[in-house]
């Protein structure tokens, strides 16, 4: 038995019905690869067995203490049924992308059962009408309660139910699992009164530990290492309100080679600005149609991974956080992008001073019925539309593997990423590198994004606006420098009246490529997107 840490924990204390606070994926596979070129569910379900033991997720469920007075635990299911888990369904005619999506949205609009594993992999056949999907493909939608997994470990997860071999064999390791006997209420009460004593002694050494990181941003501060700037505060917009149960989902791959080329824009841009800079052209775009856009640029959460190595098959999140200005008040596309990255460097510099590890140590000790409480009175209040949201957005950038992965025999095709929503956040974004394409995937409340597929539009048009600059710049001719005309020292036998030497003629300056910027609202050529075979799909 094992309990949850803070942060884990506040994710159960946030679980309402319109708020499940799980994160996934939706995955293509083609079994062109898999034994007989194809895959039956009962063929998922045994691979899944086969390899139970190389996840600690798997098999364990959560057991809550009464009252909430103390943080929940993990214990392994005594009553864990593997079918409960893996489920499976299909698309009805004509089984294109906007069904698949829809299908996904309403998959992953329902809470998990906390009383088993929280964790459901749906299996989706009859995807017969998707552009570049081979015949015979299916997909899977994947949900894991966010208390077990953050975007790091959930990669180790995928690697558990993944093979780098179509024909791999079987783990031939023993699984030596036990469950656990669930424990009742008395255990529960009798460790929270222990934990309840020594808390306040663990909340002193996490402030010892915390002061010189605090030190070092006051001086940071004081010396212009960073700036703390109005750009960090969020102004409020259509997606920081009370949610509804209702989710819709979308999301564009692009070439990742064409991601790293738009980073020659601004000069050491990293890949992760160039994502952020998209999504702010995107959501600019978004919000001019709407006549919705804040003067004030909109900012985005972006989680950063403070898991170590020797965590790194740890369930739980290991995690802190920045605030990144998306430049969404910038009109000029370049001039965004040197914004964003301008403020991500200040946030980072932030960051390290205090110590990103100390802010997620810091949450590990926050007391539990207070965490519970003040997310009940959060909800019940709707205050989420009554006081300001801490950021507008969220962008998390999880790297998939560099080389194409398997699972049951089949290949991977695509990943896009699905995110948990709650009161005063509708809107997240999931950026994701698998092989040789780069997905910007987006989960939002269908109250609030009613009209997923044109914001998916918006985000086609960033990029393309990104990387044919990118090109025209690549491509464009060097300007040539002025001639500098040499001085020439004059002889003392020259008279007074010497006449001037003629000026030397300037190089005519290389003439600029007009990148011509789409108009905000208006509507684009259907986007397609790529796979790693070089096909399309919408």
């Amino acid at each position: 038995m094992r309990q949850l840490q803070g942060m884990d924990a506040s994710f159960v204390a946030l679980e309402t019905r319109n708020s499940p606070m799980h994160i996934g994926s939706l995955l293509i596979y083609n079994p062109e690869t898999a034994p007989g070129g194809f895959v039956r569910y009962k063929d998922i379900l045994n691979f899944f067995e086969s390899r139970m033991q190389l996840s600690k997720t798997m098999r364990q469920r959560l057991v809550k203490v009464p009252f909430d007075l103390d943080y929940p635990y993990w214990i392994e299911d005594p009553d864990f049924d593997l079918e409960y888990h893996v489920r499976h369904v299909a698309l009805p005619k004509p089984g294109d992308w906007r069904q698949l999506c829809i299908q996904a949205a309403r998959i992953f609009a329902r809470p998990l059962d906390l009383t088993r594993p929280p964790w459901e992999f749906t299996v989706v056949e009859g995807l017969d009408n998707i552009p570049g999907v081979a015949p015979g493909s299916y997909a899977m939608v994947t949900k894991v309660h966010h208390a077990a997994i953050d975007g790091m470990s959930g990669v180790d997860l995928m690697e558990a139910l993944h093979t780098l071999d179509p024909h791999a064999a079987a783990p031939n390791e023993p699984d030596t699992w036990e469950p656990e006997p669930i424990p009742n209420a008395a255990q529960l009460l009798g460790k929270s009164y222990i934990n309840a004593v020594t808390n306040p002694l663990k909340q002193l050494e996490v402030m010892a530990k915390a002061a010189p990181g605090l030190a070092n941003a006051i001086k940071g501060l004081a010396v212009k290492d960073f700036s703390v700037s109005g750009d960090m505060l969020a102004p409020r917009t259509r997606f920081n309100k009370v949610i509804s149960s209702a989710r819709v989902v979308e999301g564009r791959s692009v070439p990742l080679a064409d991601i790293k080329s738009i980073r020659a824009l601004a000069p050491g841009c990293k890949v992760n600005d160039v994502f952020l800079a998209i999504i702010g052209g995107a959501l600019r775009r978004y919000l001019l149609d709407k006549n919705d856009l804040p003067a004030k640029t909109l900012t985005a959460m972006a989680p950063i991974s403070v898991r170590s190595k020797g965590e790194k098959g740890d369930m739980g999140n290991q995690v802190a956080a920045m605030i990144a200005p998306l430049g969404t008040h910038i009109e000029d596309a370049v001039e965004r992008l040197g914004f964003v990255h301008s403020q991500t460097m200040n946030s980072k510099a932030m960051t390290d001073a205090m110590g990103a590890r100390n802010m997620t140590e810091m949450s590990k000790v926050s007391p539990a019925l207070f965490m519970a409480l003040g997310a009940q009175l959060y909800t019940r209040l709707g205050l989420a539309n009554r006081v300001g949201p801490p950021f507008s957005t969220v962008v998390t950038n999880v790297p998939g593997p560099p080389i194409p992965i398997y699972s049951t025999g089949a290949r991977m095709e695509s990943m896009m990423g699905l995110l948990c929503l709650n009161d005063g956040l509708g809107l997240g974004h999931v950026v994701q590198s698998y092989v040789d394409e780069a997905t910007i995937a987006f989960t939002a409340c269908r109250k609030l994004l009613p009209d997923p597929e044109f914001y998916a539009q918006c985000i086609q048009e960033s990029f393309e606006e990104y990387r044919d600059l990118a090109t025209a710049a690549a491509t464009a001719p060097v300007k040539a420098k002025p001639a500098t005309p040499m001085k020439v020292a004059p002889k003392k036998s020259a008279p007074k009246t010497a006449a001037k030497k003629p000026a030397a003629k300037k190089a005519a300056p290389a003439q600029k490529v007009a990148a011509t910027k789409p108009t905000a609202g208006r509507a684009a050529p259907k986007a397609t997107k790529k796979t790693t075979k070089g096909k399309t799909k919408p």
